[in-house]
């Protein structure tokens, strides 16, 4: 199967992705109704079945399903192009990919028929890979402008606890932050809001080894503080490090979940579908 079929193709012996709001209507989401397909013993606090997502007509996220636990911090893994950052788009409900069919649940409610300000209320908190930091504000007016809406979260006196560095330079422009300084804004600015989900989406990139270690000991800080976490990143050794568990992706599919130190352990798969 290739990441190029069209809308009207179906996968091979089964149905295509039937479209989104054939089976989830907005207007049919029911806060507090709690997902029924996890059948674990610790309930999922995240879940996403059988999603499937698009860019234009290119066919990239074909079936993914996986479950986090509270608390939990998770690598999603793979080569450039296997469908790991359309993932953590799609789960944050933003508009690239187009999720046409499939479920996801943070917290007992579903974000599926969400808009990407509606998950970001029900508290998914995307760090995109770019950063995102708005021109012509400061470090703080950065932090204040993710806490106009509720709900808000850390306190930004809390946050420069987290990243000394931003508080040193709050009055700084955003933008004329080190690189390094940028990524530690756009973690800061979601922590800000009200976070249940944290997704971070190639947090080291492009940073240098000194500060690759600094954005390490942070996340190893909101780790320690139990925040549920799914991380895509290139440097795999580094995001297992820091994960519970891993999940592997391979074309738009999930083709391993298990723990962290199952990866680590194993040359082969590494090599297989990581190229490490």
């Amino acid at each position: 199967m290739t990441v190029t079929q069209m809308f009207d193709k179906k996968p091979e012996s089964q149905e295509g992705p039937r479209s989104l709001h054939d089976d989830f209507p907005e207007s049919d989401a029911v806060p507090g109704q709690g997902p029924t397909k996890n059948t674990g013993n610790q309930p999922a606090f995240f879940s996403c079945w059988d999603i499937h997502a698009y860019y234009g007509e290119s066919y990239i996220v074909q079936g993914v399903s996986f479950d986090v636990r509270e608390g939990e911090i998770v690598a999603l893994l793979g080569r450039n192009g296997a469908g790991k950052t359309s993932t953590l788009r799609a789960i944050a409900r933003v508009d690239d990919p187009s999720l046409k069919s499939g479920e996801i649940w943070l917290d007992h409610q579903p974000l599926h028929g969400m808009k990407s300000f509606q998950a970001s209320q029900c508290g998914v908190g995307l760090v995109p890979e770019d950063r995102r930091i708005i021109a012509g504000l400061t470090v703080e007016e950065n932090l204040k402008l993710a806490q106009i809406a509720p709900p808000v979260g850390w306190s930004i006196d809390r946050v420069y606890d987290l990243f000394p560095r931003l508080g040193e330079r709050r009055k700084q422009e955003g933008t004329t932050l080190s690189g390094g300084e940028q990524q530690m804004l756009a973690i800061g600015r979601t922590l800000a809001r009200d976070v249940k989900l944290l997704l971070l989406d190639e947090p080291y990139e492009g940073l240098a080894p000194v500060i690759v270690q600094e954005i390490e000991r942070t996340l190893e800080q909101i780790k320690a503080l139990g925040m549920t976490t799914i991380i895509v990143e290139q440097n795999a050794i580094a995001a297992l490090h820091l994960a519970d568990r891993a999940i592997i992706l391979d074309m738009g599919q999930v083709v391993f979940d298990g723990t962290a130190q199952d990866v680590l352990d194993d040359a082969d798969m590494r090599q297989q579908y990581l190229a490490i």
